[in-house]
């Protein structure tokens, strides 16, 4: 069967590269591991390789964390709901926000714990996702400082995630400007400013983020090493930390273009390649995973000559030529992934994920369900504190 095969020494390798790239800038980062999924194996990897901050958007994948780390520090990267800020400020240490009403609720349920919660609040700069409007800046800000239970961090924002529009390095200092502004209005330091994702690693590479941003949330370039601005690998990177391997369920020599009239529409129509030209043969794989399993669109065979042919519910057709590798029934098929893909593939119950590398190779049962140390103390989730000491 078709299975995830997750390299440690890979991860390891990028790892190290983010380290370097961050004490180079000055500034600290956080591991995104939502594409895990909650993986135990490959989180306790990252504790091993000292990864000590910790991104996550599922409060179930928190809860993995807590189970496998020692007192990390512990991200929420989603903007939280309202109905979650109990169990939210019970594991995370520090949250997303740009809602005012759920930063209150925040508040109250910090109180109720005694402990102190920390934010970063989202600037919106063209993204279109969060963020508030950068007009409403002072009186947002001006409220959020009273809370007695919240602590805020700095500033932040989102680029690239949703629209798709490259990043700036003037969008950047403009998110510089805006803390200056206030500090100078508030008087008060906000000693984060958490910009940088992995679409800004690229400006990084060139030297073109403002030395003040001073924080990261990386998560793709760590598990694939992928440039999201000029394509391909990032320099230095590895993009073979997480890849799939297909089990060839069927293969035969068949015509490359389908018979008949093409009045019915496949629900999964879109996907594969569609140069093949009338009267052509050639050597079709079926491979045992499909639209169920992952994004198909997403998926790049190793081999730069094999092509995905199509995709149903549960099979994919990859057009590998001449067979010149001489394969056959039971053989796999090796392929790269995108982001979209990845997220999918982990969350499925139906691909077994393999650990390779690194101490041990275990399969994993997947049930769907470093960072350096920030420049700022982060109370550990769970530990209390007397209300209005601050323990750091």
């Amino acid at each position: 069967m078709s299975r995830v095969i997750i390299n440690l020494d890979a991860l390891q390798s990028n790892l190290d590269r983010i380290n370097r790239l961050m004490a180079s800038h000055g500034a600290a980062w956080t591991a995104v591991t939502k594409v895990l999924c909650g993986n135990a194996e490959v989180l306790g990897a990252l504790s091993d390789m000292g990864v000590r901050s910790v991104g996550e958007s599922r409060l179930s994948n928190l809860r993995a964390v807590h189970r496998v780390f020692r007192e990390p520090e512990t991200w929420y990267l989603r903007i939280p709901g309202m109905s979650m800020c109990r169990n939210l400020v019970s594991l995370a240490q520090v949250s997303l926000n740009s809602e005012l009403e759920t930063i209150r609720r925040l508040d109250e349920a910090a109180g109720m714990l005694e402990v102190r919660h920390r934010i970063i609040i989202m600037i919106e700069l063209g993204d279109l996702r969060e963020g508030i409007l950068p007009g409403g800046l002072i009186e947002f800000y001006d409220t959020v400082f009273r809370l007695p239970n919240i602590e805020v961090l700095g500033i932040g924002t989102n680029l690239g995630c949703l629209a798709g529009v490259p990043p700036t390095p003037d969008q950047l200092m403009q998110l510089v400007l805006y803390r200056e502004l206030l500090e100078l209005k508030f008087k008060r330091p906000l000693s984060l400013i958490s910009a940088g994702t992995s679409v800004i690693l690229p400006l990084l590479l060139k030297g073109q983020v403002p030395r003040a941003v001073n924080h990261f949330r990386i998560g793709e370039a760590l598990f694939l090493g992928t440039d999201l601005i000029d394509g391909g690998v990032l320099p230095g990177f590895r993009d073979d930390v997480i890849l799939l391997e297909g089990e060839i369920v069927e293969l035969k020599e068949k015509g490359l273009v389908p018979q008949g009239d093409s009045g019915v529409t496949s629900p999964f129509s879109g996907v594969g390649d569609t140069t093949a030209q009338p009267g052509r043969r050639g050597y079709r794989a079926l491979i045992d995973m499909g639209q169920l399993d992952t994004d198909i669109a997403g998926l790049s065979p190793i081999r730069p000559d094999y092509h995905v042919a199509g995709a149903s519910s549960d099979i994919t057709v990859l057009n590998i030529g001449e067979n010149t590798e001489r394969l056959s029934v039971g053989d796999r098929v090796r392929f790269r992934m995108g982001y979209a893909s990845l997220l999918r593939l982990m969350s499925s119950r139906y691909v077994p994920k393999e650990v390779t590398g690194g101490r041990q190779r275990t399969v994993v049962d997947d049930s769907p369900g470093n960072g350096q140390q920030a420049p700022a103390c982060v109370q550990p989730a769970g530990r209390r504190t007397k209300k209005g000491r601050d323990a750091c």
